[in-house]
């Protein structure tokens, strides 16, 4: 039986607690479960939001990157399909993107840049923080296999999408940013990131062939092993910082797109493109997921839309409650 956050034990059918509607909403209440105890941890006092951070900093900079790099070392990729789970995602994910760009700039009247940061928030998903754990929960060992191949360059096609599509928008304003200035932008949120750094070197000691030295492994399973719990707790406890004022109707649009559009879309281009069934789910859950900080991280780096993209990242984390388990229902009912 595999356990939140440990990727290398063996899972019986339909991951961690079968396939059945009562396990799945078992895995749901305990996966939101830990982000609801973070946040009420915050909300009583009983921890400072500043602890959160922290927790937050350590899951991000050495939990996770672990995770991926011992999954990168060890996982068995054949029939995960990467390019056609590529492009059901990210097609997916670019429709709903444009949906979000027109509802933006359109029906609220916001100005162009506003509608990148409003297109980001409605199609990037927390694939770390909550979808790692969640994933292994859900579908165990084989899932995250499959999940971390969407990791591997979810932040930086989005990243570059949004950056390029900033500076588009805003040529009309100061002329716009150079393919220098561009790239710097791209590099200073890519290259030092540590979940890319752990991907990375997870690839390059594949590729030497060698095993891990024992002693080394003990070390990566035992911080690896803590990543998902800890990521969810201070996913929970960092959601004290953020309010929702004044972006209420937009960040409640934005999501609903990012809640029911883009998981539909990618049943579509999964049934289109013929995923198998295992790497179907995995990409439908992970469309299902709300957005991460990553959306508000961006909006501060931009300098616009840090209230709309804090808001919908916290009414959509509280909706998936629900619509995570529907969405896992519409999976399984339609990929078995």
């Amino acid at each position: 039986m595999i356990k939140i956050g440990q990727a290398h034990c063996t899972p019986g059918p339909g991951g961690l607690f079968g396939n059945t509607v009562s396990s799945v909403l078992e895995t749901i209440l305990f996966v939101f479960g830990l982000v609801a105890l973070g946040y009420l941890a915050g909300l009583t006092g009983y921890l400072k939001i500043q602890v959160g951070d922290a927790l937050n900093q350590f899951a991000v900079g050495v939990a996770m990157p672990l995770l991926l790099f011992r999954t990168m070392v060890g996982a068995d990729f054949h029939g995960s399909a990467p390019w056609a789970l590529w492009s059901s995602y990210f097609i997916a994910a670019a429709l709903t993107w444009a949906v979000a760009h027109l509802v933006m700039t359109m029906v609220f009247r916001r100005d162009p840049q506003m509608g990148v940061i409003g297109g980001f928030s409605a199609s990037y998903s927390n694939l770390v923080l909550l979808g790692i754990p969640f994933m292994l929960g859900v579908y165990g060992a084989p899932g995250f296999e499959i999940l971390s191949l969407l990791v591997a360059i979810h932040l930086p096609v989005m990243t570059m999408v949004s950056i390029v599509l900033f500076d588009f928008f805003g040529q009309r304003k100061s002329g716009g940013m150079g393919v220098g200035e561009i790239g710097r932008a791209f590099a200073s949120r890519v290259v030092p990131n540590p979940l890319m750094i752990g991907i990375f070197a997870g690839v390059l000691w594949r590729m030497t062939g060698m095993e891990l030295p024992a002693i080394i492994e003990r070390l990566v399973d035992a911080l690896a092993g803590i990543a998902g719990p800890l990521a969810l707790f201070a996913m929970g406890l960092g959601l004290r910082k953020f309010s929702i004022s004044g972006n209420f109707l937009p960040a409640a649009v934005l999501s609903l797109l990012k809640l029911f559009l883009m998981p539909a879309l990618v049943v579509g281009m999964a049934l289109l493109l013929g995923l198998p069934p295992m790497t179907a789910k995995v990409a439908v859950a992970a469309a299902a997921m709300p957005a991460g900080v990553n959306s508000y991280l961006l909006a501060v780096q931009l300098g616009t839309g840090q209230g709309l993209a804090s808001s919908q990242m916290t009414i959509a984390t509280v909706c998936a409650v629900v619509t995570t388990a529907f969405w896992l229902t519409i999976a399984h009912a339609v990929f078995g």
